[in-house]
């Protein structure tokens, strides 16, 4: 096995199969970061969303994509000149993987590729024992998705962390401030599937437990973005505070919970949500206007 590799795998105690998968996707979520520094991708785009509050903040749950914003807006951006870069940086590790653009069938911004492996010989390749993947279909994929948004919101503000295993390297990424204010537009306004996301809600209870500041007015660029808030109107404390209850109350913490269950190592995280518990946390949210 790659000493690199050996090293990653070293800081994890797993003992069942998802506990292996989540490893592994980790693991592969990192080495692309390192092959996208190789290139200097970094020197023109940034790391943003919940794998990088993971990766670079010390989120305690699992993320499963690699998002990013371009730093200034470019539509004709392409992630495919990426692709080769992340193929060789992970083949050197002893993995095979394929890497394929999404086409989507609408015009947007957001540009996306996932890299693909097969399940069962990338988890046999990082030890796991064969009584775990008894009955693991032998043609099952893993997939990480990345997204880059190529028409982002104006002037993120960005700074450097760096990433110190397998090594030390510099990944420019959206300042905690700013993806709080993202976090915050996806809880009040994120449609997914029909669904409430529960990750947006546990991001949320995480930053403030950070003592993180939630800057209005970068959310106010957010919604004027799109078109919840117009140009001459102002987002004051009490207007989010208001806005804030309503979706609260609005909520099934119940699926909001379900959602979360992949996402943490310990439900006791999530035992207390309900209505009250993120009004709680409202109470406690540091606020800039």
């Amino acid at each position: 096995m790659n000493p690199a590799l050996e090293t990653m795998l070293q800081r994890y105690r797993c003992e069942t199969r998802a506990e292996y998968e989540r490893a592994l996707k980790e693991i592969l979520q990192e080495f692309t970061l390192v092959a996208l520094w190789r290139v200097r991708f970094f020197e023109h785009a940034a790391f943003y969303g919940g794998t990088a509050l993971r990766i670079l903040y010390g989120l305690d749950r699992f993320s499963e994509d690699l998002d990013f914003t371009l730093l200034a807006p470019n539509p004709h951006y392409s992630l495919a000149k990426y692709h080769e870069a992340i193929k060789n940086e992970l083949s050197s590790l002893g993995f095979t993987i394929e890497i394929d653009t999404k086409d989507k069938s609408w015009a947007t911004p957001i540009q996306s590729a996932f890299i693909k492996t097969n399940t069962l010989g990338e988890l046999l390749k990082i030890g796991i024992p064969k009584n775990l993947v008894r009955g693991l279909h032998p043609e099952m994929l893993l997939k990480i998705k990345i997204e880059i948004d190529t028409n982002p919101a104006p002037a993120y503000n960005v700074e450097t962390q760096f990433l110190l295993t397998p090594f030390s390297v510099g990944i420019r990424t959206v300042i905690l401030e700013d993806i709080f204010a993202g976090k915050i537009h996806a809880v009040l306004f994120r449609e997914w599937k029909g669904r409430v996301k529960g990750r947006d809600w546990y991001d949320w209870s995480w930053l403030v437990r950070q003592k993180a500041v939630l800057d209005l007015k970068r959310l106010s660029i957010h919604m004027r973005e799109t078109k919840l808030l117009r140009a001459d109107e102002d987002l004051t404390k009490e207007r989010f505070e208001k806005m804030m209850l309503e979706k609260i109350a609005q909520v099934d913490f119940t699926s909001a919970k379900a959602d979360m269950q992949p996402f943490v190592t310990n439900a006791a995280q999530i035992t207390d949500w309900s209505a009250d518990f993120f009004r709680f946390i409202l109470k406690q949210t540091l606020i800039k206007e």
